[in-house]
This record gives C-alpha cells, sequence and structure tokens, in this order.
C-alpha cells in the first residue's frame, strides 16, 4: 500500500489524487495553496494555548445552541474510539465560528479554516472529474455540492508527552476511521501518524513539513459504495523515533450537508448521529 504524494500544481494532480485514494484512503499533497507561514503560525499560536493557563474560559458547554460542539476539551473528557474502552491521550479544541477563540490564536485559525474549505472543493471536484461513471451514477449530488461549510468540523488536538502512569494499552488516538467525506491535515510536528495496510500491518505515513494529507472518511464509502475507502488509522506512543513530547494535529473534517443523501441508508445527518452515539466520552 503506497500512499501517494502528489504536486498540487500538476496536471495530473486531479487524477492521481483520486488514484491514491482509491487504492489507500490517503494522499499526500504538496505544493498546495495553504501557506507555509501560516501553517507555521498555527503551529506556534496553539501550542502556546495547550501549555498555557488560559484554557478554562473556552471549556466547552453542552448547554449551547451547538450541544457543547465548541470550544475547549480536556484530557478528562477526551473521546473513546468505537471498539475500544479506554480514553484517547488528548486534549482538544474545537472551532467554531460565532463561538469564542483564544484572542492570540483566532485570526489565524479562522483564515485557515476558510482556506482549507476552499481546497476541500477544489479536491471534490477532482474527484468529481476522476471518478468512474457508474460510481458517479449512484450520488445523490456532485461531490462539491454535498459539501456544508457549517457542518465542517476543524479540531486542533493536542498529545502531551506521557508521564508514566497512562494505562499500558492507551494511544494517543487509538485505531478508527474518520466519519466525515474527507480530513485534510496539515502534517504535524512530530512523527506517529500511521495507516493499517491490507496485510493488517501499521504502517507510518510518510510526508513532510508542510504537506497536507487527506484522507476519506466513512462518508465517502457510503456514498460510493466503497470504490473510496476509508483506511483504519491511529496516532502511536512515543518510543522508537517518536520524542516524548508535545504533538499538535489540526484535522479538518469535510462534512456534507445534513440532509445529503449518501445511500439508501443513510443522509449525511442520520450518518453522524449514528456513529457520534458511538464514541463515548
Amino acid at each position: 500500500m503506497i500512499v501517494q504524494t502528489i504536486d498540487y500544481l500538476a496536471p495530473t494532480a486531479g487524477r492521481d489524487f483520486a488514484a491514491s485514494l482509491h487504492d489507500t484512503g490517503f494522499a499526500v499533497l504538496r505544493e498546495h495553496p495553504i501557506p507555509p507561514s501560516l501553517l507555521e503560525a498555527l503551529y506556534q499560536d496553539w501550542t502556546a494555548f495547550f501549555l498555557g493557563n488560559e484554557k478554562g474560559p473556552f471549556l466547552f458547554d453542552p448547554d449551547t445552541d451547538d450541544g457543547g460542539r465548541a470550544g475547549y476539551f480536556p484530557p478528562q473528557v477526551s473521546e473513546t474510539a468505537v471498539g475500544h474502552s479506554i480514553k484517547d491521550l488528548k486534549e482538544f479544541f474545537h472551532v467554531v465560528p460565532g463561538y469564542a477563540l483564544p484572542p492570540a490564536c483566532a485570526d489565524n485559525i479562522l483564515q485557515y479554516r476558510e482556506l482549507g474549505f476552499d481546497l476541500g472543493v477544489r479536491l471534490l471536484n477532482w474527484l468529481q472529474l476522476h471518478t468512474p461513471q457508474d460510481v458517479l451514477g449512484s450520488l445523490s449530488e456532485s461531490f462539491p455540492d454535498m459539501l456544508c461549510r457549517d457542518a465542517s468540523l476543524l479540531r486542533i488536538l493536542h498529545y502531551p508527552p506521557l508521564d508514566g502512569a497512562e494505562s499500558g494499552s492507551a494511544l494517543r488516538a487509538a485505531a478508527h476511521e474518520d466519519i466525515n467525506l474527507i480530513t485534510i491535515l496539515p502534517v504535524a510536528d512530530q512523527p506517529g501518524l500511521q495507516l493499517k495496510n491490507n496485510a493488517g500491518n501499521w504502517i507510518d505515513i510518510s510526508s513532510n513539513r508542510g504537506d497536507l494529507i487527506v484522507n476519506s472518511g466513512d462518508m465517502l464509502p457510503e456514498a460510493t459504495s466503497a470504490y473510496y475507502p476509508s483506511t483504519t488509522h491511529r496516532v502511536d506512543n512515543p518510543g522508537g523515533n517518536i520524542e516524548n513530547v508535545s504533538r499538535l494535529s489540526i484535522p479538518f473534517f469535510l462534512t456534507p450537508r445534513l440532509d445529503v443523501r449518501l445511500s439508501d441508508r443513510y443522509t449525511s445527518g442520520s450518518y453522524l448521529d449514528e456513529r457520534l452515539r458511538l464514541i463515548s466520552r
């Protein structure tokens, strides 16, 4: 299983992107339109936030109109991945426009959210152009028309250094698949992201600082009868070539409108509700 690294500016970029997503569920983009300086600023901004003492005012509130979707989620309410019984070793922040953001982080993360969404539209246009017609024929509407700015979720994840008190089976992020249509992920400042290949082995995703990793979420195979797979992945713990230091990750989960019909079984909204009920905190 080889995840392709694709030059975004190459004339074959769209075809190569669709092929890599079809073959592996993942692709790596280089020379993409997100400024490297912006990505570096995001790492600096949010590292300072997570290592600082100003998290309290941004704690998520389950009684808000969005049901507690926005804000800071501390380690004690971290997620337990589907099929697992131990919480991931992480804390995170959900960026939802209209809700409070740390002032020092706000401008850069909102700029990134806009640029990332625009890039997502372009990537889904590539899929629309390079997906076989018999697969496209089963879609309720085109890939880019499905995408919804408000339903999409930008998350900043912080994996703290391990202190030795963790359960022996706990991982920074246990094996899982994303729920959404596609995920855009700037390459993290530390290694650890792995995918499970067809032989059931965990392999590191080869990429460089400044690249973007893109992967299918489960809604994409649901809409395409598994033409595009959603590949199981995880974030491994420090050890080997992974230093025991903080790791920051900024996935943008690009999601359809909740009324989009993915298949005869699900709309985007019903699929999302079902999956979220399986993730415990």
